[in-house]
């Protein structure tokens, strides 16, 4: 089991940009593939980034593409989710998660491994 803790979240105006930090405590997260998701009040949550063990490979929603950049510090253990440009649509609670392998990474169904999440607020 790999514990998962946010941070970076915030409020910040349209246009502006935020940095997610997720912190893991197990030693084996080098191997692990790594993702983001969000989910908004009354919505399902949905798939924003994820990056593979060795950061070879990244996936990005099309909502965000352009705009959020997934990165791993495996010497850190820490994954992060560079936003910017942010819009108002952006507003969510953001959940880090892992699994051992990055296939069918953009689904949550595939994680169980989860954080609490770190609440983004973004206004017009």
């Amino acid at each position: 089991q790999v514990q998962l803790v946010e941070s970076g979240g915030g409020l910040v105006q349209a246009g502006g940009s935020l940095r997610l930090s997720c912190a893991a405590s197990r030693r084996t997260f080098a191997s692990y593939a790594m993702a983001w998701f969000r989910q908004a009040p009354g919505k399902e949550r949905e798939f924003v980034a994820a990056i593979s063990w060795n950061g070879g490979i990244t996936y990005y929603a099309d909502s965000v593409k352009g705009r959020f950049t997934i990165s791993r510090d495996d010497a850190k253990n820490t994954v992060s989710l560079q936003m910017n440009n942010l819009e108002p649509e952006d507003t969510a609670v953001y959940y880090c998660a892992a699994k051992p392998t990055i296939a069918g990474a953009m689904s949550a169904y595939g994680f169980n491994n989860w954080g609490q999440g770190t609440q983004v607020t973004v206004s017009s």
